[in-house]
């Protein structure tokens, strides 16, 4: 079955927003749960998985800058964030029999530390890989992080789940004559100044010639149809 598949070991972005679920805020178990059996079913299919997820549900800057905190600060408030949900998403797969393990960018008890090696071994031992913390750095967004880890673990592509089909020429929720694309450039991506990942992301992905899945998380399947190569979302490369 995994001789079926278009890609064969994928970096998963989810953000921090599908980790509250309806909640609004925080962490909703029942929502991260039935995420956590989807992402096992791909698993099953031979896929070898990291992921990165951002920490929206408790932390972000452009949503905190005027409380004058110093970007710095803020950032790494922004990226612990990333690690409780890190740690919580390994904790939930575990209770589901999944084998899954938390690698930070920077030093925290109850994780281990994130090394390049590490991971593509524990890749190998079919280990769901989740990397936490970002890039360790402040001024870069987790879908920078994303395309760090995804060229550094050799991934075949940088999947990133959002809460719409494709990508769109501006908001579809906001303007109905929003115009879609199955296909798109990395120039182009980089010309328009799109929003629906960051521009320093795609750089590194373009510089690397690393493909990139737009696709719409809530729609049950949706993981498991990219892998297998299906018309699904928006692809940039």
């Amino acid at each position: 079955m995994a001789k079926k598949l278009a890609y064969k070991r994928i970096l998963l972005k989810l953000s921090g927003e599908v980790m509250e679920g309806k909640k609004g805020s925080g962490i909703d178990f029942k929502t991260v749960e039935a995420l956590c059996k989807e992402i096992e079913a791909v698993k099953k299919l031979g896929v070898e998985i990291a992921i990165v997820v951002g920490g929206g549900n408790f932390w972000r800057y452009r949503d905190f800058k005027d409380a004058g905190l110093d970007r710095v600060h803020s950032d790494y408030i922004g990226m612990m964030a990333t690690i409780m949900n890190s740690v919580a998403l390994q904790d939930i797969f575990k209770k589901n029999g999944v084998d899954a393990i938390a690698l930070t960018s920077f030093p925290i008890p109850a994780t281990e530390a994130y090394q390049q090696d590490k991971a593509r071994k524990y890749l190998k031992e079919k280990k769901v890989v989740i990397c936490a913390g970002g890039t360790g750095n402040p001024f870069f967004t987790t879908d920078t992080a994303s395309s760090l880890r995804a060229l550094e673990l050799e991934c075949d592509v940088f999947m990133k789940a959002t809460k719409v089909d494709y990508v769109y020429d501006k908001d579809p929720m906001k303007y109905k004559d929003a115009k879609k694309f199955t296909k798109m450039s990395y120039v182009e991506v980089l010309k328009r100044g799109l929003e629906v990942i960051d521009l320093a992301a795609i750089a590194l992905c373009r510089d690397n010639k690393l493909p990139v899945m737009v696709f719409n998380l809530t729609k049950k399947g949706n993981i498991a149809k990219v892998v297998k190569g299906e018309k699904v979302g928006s692809i940039i490369s």
